[in-house]
């Protein structure tokens, strides 16, 4: 597999920036806020010769407590699977006891460990060696994440130090085939015991506290042969309720999720009930076109008149959901959550099905001869022929006359029609119409008298029957 290169460090030492530098993107948050990455987040290293993931880990301060130890557990977890570890200190804060805790434990485990000294711009160099010389790891790599300065120095040490293997280039290959899933909701419905609770570990931290995941995290896992990649994101509220900046960022990440995914899962709160926001929700999922699978979770004891009442607000508050399958789980207990993945191997295959002309064209034809298009200042819409234009969604293009004017009726009848007909589930069907050009508009005027006499005889002669 791919180099992991793990950034560990107390709490706001730059790690998140120095991630974000590694990986040229803006994936992990980044704040003037202690304790703001709480998870693992996974990142491909787009700087450097090789290719490597970069891992990017809470702050580790020795004290924590309550959820401030669920994330420490997670930074330790992430340097164990290492292969390598930036150990990041902050230059203008100095030598602090809790760097020398994490570089004594850093030393037991065996792993190189590179420091790294950050923030160095405008500091003499000779006193920010001598001082974290004391730690015993080595010469300090001097750097400045914010601007750039030192990085590629420090990523080209550590891959250096760190062995190239052949199954590097098969891990990219691998990372193509996989089927990313999105699991998506309002705080607090279980996403995160949902997703630990799939790969049988403490991946990401689930705690009873709205907002405990901020960033999207993205997790690899592999079931019966199929490699996907888990995105855990953060709970999404009403636009109203979101007041620190720092979660807007998380609302925006929860987005971006959803549009990097092949299938999304939508989380319900079956205690909970279905929201107003649940519906935004789906419907967000809805228009990014993703294929979606409903996962009603917290079902188990419940009373049948609730159940009844959950599926009841399910239908009329989610009406526009009916092509995704909906299934009734228990994350904490692991009831049906086997099951889903067979709903988003579904979903999937439907999304990236590949459909052939002349098939589209023959259900196109019986389509219009079962329900003919309406008539438009008394001509008939002709629709001629189809084809696909896209997958993820599957977007079928329609050609004809008039196609403008067909109603959002009839549109809505031939994606259904199309959907029942080719088996399609879990995944919207897009309906694009395009019109053919008369290529004799604009030549009437062009025709010279005689070719009129001669046109209008013409036309006498057909009507009389000759």
């Amino acid at each position: 597999m791919l180099p992991v290169i793990a950034l560990v460090g107390r709490p706001n030492v730059g790690k998140s920036t120095l991630f974000n530098r590694l990986t040229r993107s803006r994936d992990a948050l980044v704040a003037d806020l202690p304790g703001l990455t709480r998870d693992r987040k996974y990142g491909e290293g787009r700087l450097g010769e090789r290719p490597y993931l970069v891992v990017d880990t809470g702050g580790l301060s020795g004290d924590e407590e309550g959820i401030d130890a669920l994330m420490a557990q997670q930074s330790w977890q992430a340097v164990e699977e290492a292969d390598a570890i930036v150990f990041l200190v902050d230059a203008r804060d100095g030598l602090t006891a809790a760097d020398e805790e994490i570089a004594a434990r850093l030393r037991r485990s065996h792993k190189p460990v590179f420091l790294a000294v950050n923030k160095v711009d405008g500091l003499d160099e000779r006193v920010v060696d001598a001082e974290f010389h004391a730690l015993g790891l080595g010469q300090p790599l001097r750097l400045s994440a914010a601007h750039g300065q030192g990085v590629r120095v420090l990523i080209d040490t550590m891959l250096e130090a760190v062995p190239a293997t052949e199954a590097e280039t098969e891990a990219r290959r691998e990372e193509d085939r996989r089927i990313r899933i999105a699991f998506i909701g309002r705080p607090n419905v279980g996403k995160s015991t949902l997703l630990n609770r799939i790969i049988g570990e403490e991946r990401v931290v689930a705690y009873d506290q709205p907002g405990t995941t901020r960033d999207a995290i993205f997790v690899p896992f592999e079931r019966d042969g199929q490699a996907y990649t888990l995105i855990d994101t953060a709970g999404v509220r009403r636009r109203a309720r979101v007041h620190e900046a720092v979660e807007k960022f998380s609302v925006i990440k929860a987005l971006q999720a959803m549009e990097v995914a092949h299938v999304t899962v939508l989380v319900l709160d079956a205690r909970a009930g279905i929201g107003d926001q649940d519906a935004t929700l789906a419907g967000l999922a809805a228009e990014a076109g993703r294929a979606l699978v409903v996962a009603v979770n917290k079902w188990d004891g419940l009373s049948p008149e609730q159940r009844d009442r959950v599926r009841a607000d399910i239908e009329r508050k989610l009406p526009f959901l009916g092509f995704a399958e909906l299934h009734f789980i228990s994350a904490l207990h692991g009831t049906g959550v086997g099951d889903l993945f067979d709903a988003v191997k579904r979903a999937y295959r439907s999304a990236t099905v590949d459909l052939s002309t002349s098939e589209l064209t023959r259900l196109l034809e019986q389509a219009v001869t079962e329900h003919q298009p309406p008539l438009v200042r008394g001509r008939r819409i002709k629709l001629r022929y189809a084809h696909q234009g896209g997958q993820n969604p599957p977007l079928i293009v329609i050609h004809g006359n008039q196609t403008e004017r067909v109603p959002d009726a009839y549109r809505r009848y031939l994606v259904n029609f199309f959907r029942q007909r080719l088996k399609l589930v879990g995944t919207p069907v897009r309906v694009e119409f395009r019109s053919g050009e008369n290529p004799y508009e604009g030549k009437r005027n062009r025709l010279t008298p005689r070719q009129m006499r001669k046109r209008k005889r013409l036309v006498r002669h057909v009507k009389r029957g000759r």
